[in-house]
Order: C-alpha cells, then structure tokens, then sequence
C-alpha cells in the first residue's frame, strides 16, 4: 500500500489516538504501510473498533478521501509528523491526526484561543474584533471555532491586525459551517489555518463540538472568553482548558446582561480578569510592553464633540440597552429627537440597535 493511503487510513481509523499511533508507527520502523499490518497491531492495546478498521478499511471512503485531499490541497498531519503542534502532542487523548488547509506551521506558533456568545452585544463583538487585532499584531495567533458571533469577530480581529488565526472545525473540511462563513474560511485559509480532527464527510453532529472546544483549548497557550451567558458552550472550552493546565482569562462586563454572567462566573472560580489586551500578554509572558501593544494600533479618528443634549443621552443610556421609550424617561427629552438622535448616534458608531427595539453603546 503506498503511503498516501496508508496516511489517509490511519488518519480515518476511529477511536486511534496520537499516542497510540506513535506505538504503531514505532511498531512499523516509522512506515505507514507496515503499521496497517497485523504484526505492528497485535504489538499496541487498540480499541475493537480501531483494529476492526486497519484490518478491513472502508476503501470506498478512503478513495474519496484521497480524491478530496489532491483536489482542495488539506494536507493529512499524522501525530508522528514535524508540523504535528507540540502543545498538543503532550495531551492524553489527542487526536492521531489533523487535517490541515493553510499553513500547518502556524498550528505551532504561540495561540490565543477566543471564544463567547453566538450571539454577542455590538459592544461585544466589538471588544473581540479590538483584541483579536492587537493579539495578532503582538505575534498571537488567534484561535477560534468560526462560529457566529464573538468566534468571527475574533477571527476578523486578527485579519484585520495582520496577524495569523486558526479555525477549528467541528466538520470535516470539506464543508464550512455556518455556511455564511465560506468567505472569512477562505481568508483565514490565506492567513492562518483551517483545521480539523474529522474526515471529510463528517456533518455537524452535536457531539463533535465538544472535541473542536477540546481541540481549541488544547492547541493554545490560553483561554479568553469576551461574552458568554451561563450556561454557553464557551465555559465548556474554558473548563477544558483549566483541565489541560492553561490559562483562562474573561473580560468583565454588566452585572445585569445575561452575557456577562458567564464570564463572571469563571472569574470567580479563578479566571484572570481582563480589561484590556496587556493583561493577557503579561500572563502569558509575552516580552511586549503595555505601551508597545497600544502603539501596534494606529490612533482612532477624534469623534465629534457632543452638545449637552447628545452626552446626556448617551449617559442615560449607559452600557445597558435600553429602548427609547426608556430613555425618554431617564432623559425628559422628546422622544422624536431621542429617536433622531440615535440615528445619528448610531452613523457615527457611538450606538448600535439591537433587537426589541432597544439601542445599546459602543465601545
């Protein structure tokens, strides 16, 4: 069997482990070829479903496979492999193999894991989008699930700051989901990684999201999470993350929003408090001054100076939506020039609406 497809067997071989390929291929004198055959299996504790598999592969789906990986250009990483992340190869239970579309190499460069809610605040997204760019521009790959939401922003954030990001499929990568995120997957592609534990053909099964958390937490120096409610899958990559011995870190916010209250409750059980990007870089002992990660970005345009009524406004509305119904009240304005007001708050990007009718402020 040539060695293409003997790599594109094991990498499809279920329940197969990174260490247990290692004991095959050590079995095999280092050849894919010999570690498919008895005398290489009988010599490692494999699962019945994984030594069912090597014995009689599914050879439909390897051609397939093979097919798929020639025409997209994904290049399978056995765990064995030079470009296979070293973080990674330490964890019990890491996958035997990835596969990769992008640079391999950025999977070994130092990552920041950026996760929260599907669906965030403007404020939110905002905040992910701003850290994610100063991250890629102190040297941190940014790395996240692609997901709606605070998973894109970070993404974004790290294009927009010239940097490196990875996505972590919950798929195979031969479909992206969401399927809106086909263009910000061809851009992380260009700049970063596509990367998966699945083969192709694998749907978005709902046990598969758990192992992209695992896998995100795992391939990172940290965790950040933005925004999460309290019971959001973001506190699962967390949790994951504590267990694999890493930092978790959680930007604070109203104690009012349900989106904070997932944050909240890892900062209470430990979780470093983040305001701003310098607090993660100072953990995790990236040699850049708190000065040298405010100059990466370039000075912000100085927004218009507000009459009395425009500040009043956007002091009652604080950092909690409110409807304008609400901030009539907390105002004593009309509420035709609230209304007007907002649009024009909401052009200059000082506000955003949100739904239900309210409006919620911008960093």
């Amino acid at each position: 069997m040539e060695t293409s497809r003997a790599r594109a067997v094991l990498a499809r071989t279920p329940a197969l482990d990174a260490a247990q390929l290692h004991e095959l291929l050590g079995a095999a004198g280092g050849e894919p070829e010999r570690a498919l055959g008895v005398r290489a299996t009988q010599r490692v504790e494999l699962t019945a479903t994984a030594l069912q598999f090597l014995a009689s592969p599914d050879e439909a789906a390897i051609d397939a496979d093979l097919a798929w990986l020639a025409a997209s250009g994904v290049r399978i990483v056995l765990a064995d492999d030079p470009e296979y992340p070293p973080l990674l190869r330490r964890m019990q239970g890491a996958p035997a193999a990835l596969y990769v579309q992008g640079s391999a190499a950025a999977l070994s460069s130092p990552q920041l894991a950026m996760v929260g809610s599907r669906s965030p605040t403007p404020a939110g997204r905002a905040t992910a989008r701003e850290f994610a760019s100063w991250f890629a521009g102190a040297g941190l790959t940014v790395t996240s699930g692609l997901a709606l939401g605070i998973d894109a922003a970070s993404h974004e954030g790290a294009l927009a700051g010239g940097g490196e990001t990875i996505a972590v499929y919950a798929t195979g990568l031969d479909r992206v989901y969401p399927a809106e995120h086909s263009a910000l997957a061809q851009r992380i592609r260009a700049h970063g990684a596509l990367v998966s534990e699945f083969p192709p053909r694998t749907p978005p099964l709902r046990g598969n999201f758990p192992r992209r958390n695992r896998l995100i937490a795992w391939l990172s120096l940290g965790t950040l999470v933005v925004e999460a409610a309290r019971y959001s899958g973001s506190l699962i990559t967390a949790r994951l993350a504590v267990e694999a011995g890493r930092e978790v870190f959680a930007i604070p916010g109203s104690i009012h929003s349900p989106l904070s209250r997932g944050c909240h409750q890892l900062i209470k059980s430990g979780a470093k408090l983040v305001e701003e990007a310098a607090d993660v870089l100072s953990e995790l002992k990236f040699s850049l001054p708190k000065e040298a990660v405010t100059a990466l970005q370039p000075e912000p345009p100085k927004p218009r100076e507000l009459d009395k009524d425009y500040e009043m406004l956007l002091d009652a509305l604080g950092f909690e939506p409110a409807t304008i119904d609400v901030l009539v009240a907390r105002t004593h304005l009309p509420g035709e020039s609230v209304a007007s007001m907002l649009l024009i708050l909401e052009l200059e990007g000082r506000v955003a609406a949100l739904p239900g009718g309210r409006y919620g402020r911008l960093p």
